[in-house]
């Protein structure tokens, strides 16, 4: 069995020479072929000139280097172009992700029937203030998307090549490709992994990873619930945001028209009322919302009009027939049957 391993790395120089020699014990015990495919993030500190060096000794190391940073999802994409395995893994270069784990992975693929198994390091070994803010991430992503996994954002994941023949990777949506599978119909698991605690460098991560990680999240969430009908999303908060401005002005109005009939009640002058100006902004906010949609609409029905909206897991065609007795025949029910995994 041939297997592809996509492994990012960006200045992770003193840890590739370990992890390939795990990889490969991996792959002698358990009779794999590897493809192992590392890709240069921009590094500086000679992770390039170790790759180098790994793709000399070993002919199934495979790389490639970007001239600077553009990020993991971008280094996984490149790598996921290469992959010609059956199965394809990504992990992390800093040796935190066990590759003796990756059996329980092929198994799990087989045992459930699954297309993308995501690992979940049950017992992370990081510092608090890493793992706190991604537990509270982890479960805002699993209600938003109805994807319950306990770690999205765990980089030790299977996938079925096929799989990225639909989901695209870029920008920071690498982290996300279970959530995007599974709208698209893919089967998604997960199993808990053993992770390692930091052996050589630092981590890359900081608050700024937190902050687009949410903005991700809010495009997911619109990308698979209403990326075909954003009229739903956007009209929705228009009507409410529009219905409650002018709940807010009929109220006002109705003061107002007590305020003449009855003048000794003192009721203050409109002018002076700050709900007016929030009713007209909500007004306006609905109003523009609205408008928004309907340009969302025309926009996916004129560009929409190729993009396929669905997956197909299997087909079965009319298959070939001999003779013009079979053609002829309304009973004839000879059929191809092509899965597509």
């Amino acid at each position: 069995m041939l297997l592809t391993v996509v492994i990012p790395v960006y200045n992770e120089a003193e840890s590739l020479s370990e992890l390939h020699a795990q990889l490969t014990k991996v792959a002698s015990e358990n009779d794999y072929r590897l493809q192992i495919i590392m890709v240069d993030d921009g590094s500086s500190d000679g992770s390039w000139e170790q790759i180098q060096r790994l793709a000399e000794q070993d002919p199934q190391v495979e790389a490639i280097r970007f001239r600077r940073n553009f990020g993991k999802a971008a280094a996984l994409d490149a790598g996921v172009k290469m992959a010609r395995g059956k199965f394809l893994l990504t992990m992390d270069a800093d040796l935190q992700d066990d590759p003796a784990e990756i059996p329980r992975f092929i198994e799990q693929m087989g045992e459930d029937d699954l297309d993308v198994v995501s690992g979940w390091k049950k017992r992370r070994l990081d510092p608090w203030h890493k793992t706190w803010p991604s537990k509270v991430f982890n479960w805002l992503v699993s209600w938003l998307t109805k994807v319950r996994l306990n770690d999205h954002n765990c980089g030790f994941k299977c996938y079925r090549p096929e799989v990225f023949n639909e989901v695209r990777l870029y920008g920071e949506m690498h982290r996300f490709v279970p959530v995007l599978a599974a709208a698209k119909g893919w089967r998604v698991g997960e199993i808990p992994v053993h992770h390692r605690p930091r052996q050589h460098g630092h981590s890359k991560y900081g608050m700024k990873r937190f902050v687009k990680g949410f903005l991700d999240l809010l495009t997911v969430y619109f990308l698979t619930g209403f990326a075909r009908r954003p009229q739903h999303l956007l009209g929705t908060l228009g009507i409410f945001s529009f219905l409650f401005g002018l709940l807010g002005l009929i109220y006002l109005a109705v003061y107002w028209c007590l305020g003449q009939a009855f003048p000794d009640w003192g009721v203050t002058p409109l002018h002076q009322r700050p709900a007016v100006v929030y009713s007209m902004g909500l007004m306006l906010l609905g109003a523009q919302f609205m408008s928004a949609g309907f340009l969302a609409e025309l926009l996916t029905a004129y560009y929409g009009r190729e993009l396929q909206v669905y997956s197909v897991r299997e087909r079965i065609t009319p298959g070939s027939s001999e003779g013009p007795s079979a053609a002829a025949d309304p009973n004839f029910q000879s059929r191809e049957h092509e899965s597509l995994e």
